[in-house]
């Protein structure tokens, strides 16, 4: 009862105080919010404008923890708990401890039929989806201004491929096998970017750099996680439908699921979350489209995230190859705009070998066309930013509460 109240108290004060910030805190918006919570996985809601809306449960708390100076020993405690069904580690502060153990539990509406099905389409398309969430989703979050900034500014622009590492662990986790399963790893990831989305929240406003550049006053808002929610799964299924790759509706709608339950993990409110692809699309078209743009924070991000195979000796995965897909798959104007170079020899591969590779590979065209070699390329390809992303993200990641902004004095790793 005791964890229950405290809980409870979290969220009205939050939400109260959230409140009194809206008329002061939030940017204007160029037209008013109209996606309705009729179209979302509530199937009904208040209909607030995502802009003015945070997570006030998690900031009051994490706001209290760092201002306590309790973060460094929470976050110790924290690396060990890296399992969804582990018990959490002893010695945590107690609003902490229910805090977590409350959200830590799947939504009422998660389906594990659905979930077992996503598990069978990331297996069947697991070399397009690492392509996509690294290329695609991972450079789209450049040309999102604000995700931009909130990066380069925070603790996490001191190490950008680290920052870029925790980000695309989202898509890596999620496509696992045992997702969030016990001995998954999904629900671990999902909380821990929870509070470590409220940490930001508390201490960005602090950043006298990030104050002189935002439109807003606290980062992070709801509609700035759907904004990077859909430049993970409404992205890649974008990508995957113009590639013409035949998906079975029902793995589709599984896909969908398994990121509608990520949203809701991460403290997004069930009012904001799609309950379809058409209204996942729709929402896009208000929330992310409108708003990609390049930045100055944003091309020193792209350029950081171009020389992911630097440490490999594979050629295939060269910067300017890198380069080349990110141009083919976020277009010219966004890639000149980022700075970055043309590629004389793969570019024109890809726009004119890319589909017909693609209906190969699928089994559409019974008979290879005359371009055998760029099509060994693509599989290449496919397969070697697999085996960088994933041994990337196989790697011990500690996501956690930052206690500081980034030290602009310090260049970046």
């Amino acid at each position: 009862m005791d964890g229950f109240s405290r809980r409870n108290a979290l969220k009205v004060g939050g939400a109260l105080g959230a409140v009194g910030a809206l008329a002061t805190v939030a940017p204007a918006r160029a037209e008013p919010w109209t996606w309705s919570p009729q179209g979302s996985v509530a199937g009904g809601g208040a209909g607030a404008d995502p802009m003015t809306v945070w997570d006030p449960e998690a900031d009051q708390l994490v706001a209290s923890l760092i201002d306590r100076g309790e973060v460094p020993a929470i976050n110790a405690l924290l690396r060990t708990w890296t399992r969804n069904a582990q018990p959490l580690p002893e010695g945590l502060p107690g609003d902490l401890r229910d805090f977590m153990e409350y959200n830590r539990q799947l939504p009422a509406w998660a389906d594990q039929g659905k979930l077992a099905t996503a598990i069978d389409f990331n297996k069947k398309r697991g070399l397009y989806l690492g392509v996509l969430y690294g290329l695609a989703s991972g450079m789209m979050s450049t040309v999102i201004p604000k995700e931009a900034k909130a990066v380069y500014y925070s603790k996490g622009g001191q190490d950008l491929k680290d920052r870029i590492s925790k980000t695309a662990k989202l898509g890596y986790d999620i496509g696992t096998a045992n997702a969030y399963a016990p001995d998954g790893e999904m629900v671990v990831t999902c909380l821990k970017t929870r509070l470590a989305h409220a940490g930001v929240r508390h201490l960005l406003p602090q950043s006298p750099h990030w104050v002189s550049s935002a439109q807003e006053e606290i980062p992070i808002s709801q509609q700035d996680m759907m904004v990077t929610w859909h430049s993970l799964p409404t992205t890649v299924m974008r990508h995957l439908t113009a590639w013409r790759v035949p998906i079975p509706v029902h793995e589709s709608e599984a896909f969908l699921h398994s990121w509608q339950v990520c949203a809701h993990m991460l403290g997004i409110r069930d009012e904001y979350i799609p309950n379809s692809w058409d209204e996942a699309n729709a929402q896009a078209a208000q929330t992310l489209d409108p708003v990609v743009a390049a930045t100055p924070e944003g091309i020193k991000l792209a350029d950081r995230l171009l020389h992911l195979g630097n440490n490999l000796d594979l050629a295939i995965l060269s910067k300017g190859v890198l380069g080349a897909f990110t141009r083919f798959i976020l277009g010219d104007k966004l890639a000149d705009d980022l700075q970055i170079a043309r590629e004389p020899i793969w570019e024109p591969l890809l726009d004119v070998s890319w589909g017909p590779f693609v209906a190969v590979r699928e089994g559409l065209l019974p008979i290879v066309p005359l371009a055998p070699d760029a099509y060994w390329l693509f599989d290449e390809f496919l397969r070697q930013f697999a085996l960088v992303y994933l041994s990337e993200l196989r790697m011990p990641l500690n996501i956690e509460i930052p206690t500081m902004n980034r030290d602009m004095n310090v260049p970046p790793k």
